[in-house]
């Protein structure tokens, strides 16, 4: 599955051409946009993404550093190697939104939801995409299996916070619907995004429910095969919602004009996975940092060059599609 979401990547967004506009004043540039009322530096944030502490001993704990420094949201996962309340104290200011894997066990849903809005999480996001987890044949292939040595910090009620953490993932729910949204709003003040919505049919059923915004995704291509890109699936998911609500895009972004073809179909930002991982690997908070100003510092010569002053004026009628 992962071969199969890595060949086609750059296929996916070279096929969408730049129809750049000239002589424009574009001496000053400014990326700055909003997402749930709250500014950040760029449209250009981090996806959650489990146990950073695999590829640096602090893990979201650097990540959350070099996001709060970038001025942008951080997604933390509920399988975060390190506990929410070290990730919050390591950058009290910066914008956090959490990930929700929802729970067989609706009381430790319920502790985790209102654990996360007590610590100033501006928003939760559900992952949809997962009830069951689905055949990844190189994890399969190589006995892959992070639930068997990992420590799950977070999966604990209050009372168990200073016993050894879990090593075994509770059972995520396969019952999860529609339905269950209305008890985990009336549970919590905070914004819900749902992640993982691929289709126009579930764009409009999320604007029915009243959730806030949706993530596009299609679980960096793990989940099931033969779905669409993200970058595929976002103009049905933008039409379907007609503006009732935000939409994000979360899969294959690698340089500064694929998050300008972004914005131009319609998302209000783009959030990174895989590459933030890369720049953890590299040089924990400083190789994160170095990997969202390369995007940053991209982004802005993109949109200078395609004569875009604000975030405001990107639009549909700056790109094309290439029958390549």
């Amino acid at each position: 599955m992962l071969k199969h979401n890595h060949t086609n990547r750059t296929f996916v967004y070279h096929r969408i051409r730049l129809r750049p506009r000239y002589l424009r004043d574009v001496s000053e540039v400014d990326t700055r946009t909003t997402i749930q009322g709250e500014e950040i530096s760029a449209p250009i944030c981090i996806s959650p993404t489990a146990f950073h502490g695999i590829f640096w001993p602090d893990g979201e704990v650097s990540t959350a550093r070099a996001a709060q420094a970038a001025g942008i949201c951080y997604i933390t996962s509920t399988f975060a190697s390190c506990t929410l309340e070290d990730i919050v104290a390591s950058a009290p200011q910066g914008l956090r939104w959490f990930q929700l894997y929802v729970q067989s066990d609706w009381q430790l849903n319920k502790q985790l939801i209102q654990r996360v809005e007590s610590l100033g999480f501006k928003a939760l996001v559900i992952t949809v995409d997962a009830p069951i987890i689905g055949k990844r044949r190189e994890d399969i292939r190589n006995q892959f299996d992070l639930m068997k040595s990992l420590q799950l910090k977070n999966l604990r009620s209050p009372t168990e916070r200073n016993s050894v953490p879990c090593t075994q993932a509770p059972p995520i729910s396969a019952s999860f619907c529609w339905d269950n949204l209305s008890w985990i709003q009336s549970i919590t003040q905070l914004p819900i995004i749902l992640k993982g919505i691929l289709t126009k049919e579930d764009a409009e059923l999320a604007v029915e429910h009243n959730v806030h915004g949706i993530i596009v995704s299609n679980h960096g291509g793990r989940q099931l095969d033969e779905v669409p890109a993200s970058i595929d699936a976002l103009s049905e998911v933008v039409s379907a919602v007609k503006g009732k609500i935000e939409v994000y895009l979360d899969g294959g972004v690698r340089t500064g004009t694929d998050v300008l073809k972004a914005l131009a179909l319609g998302a209000k930002c783009i959030f990174l996975g895989r590459p933030i991982l890369w720049g953890l690997a590299y040089k924990g908070e400083d190789g994160v940092a170095e990997v969202l100003n390369i995007l940053k510092n991209e982004f802005h010569t993109s949109m200078s060059l395609i004569g875009c002053r604000s975030v405001a004026e990107i639009n549909r009628d700056l790109i094309q599609f290439s029958r390549l």
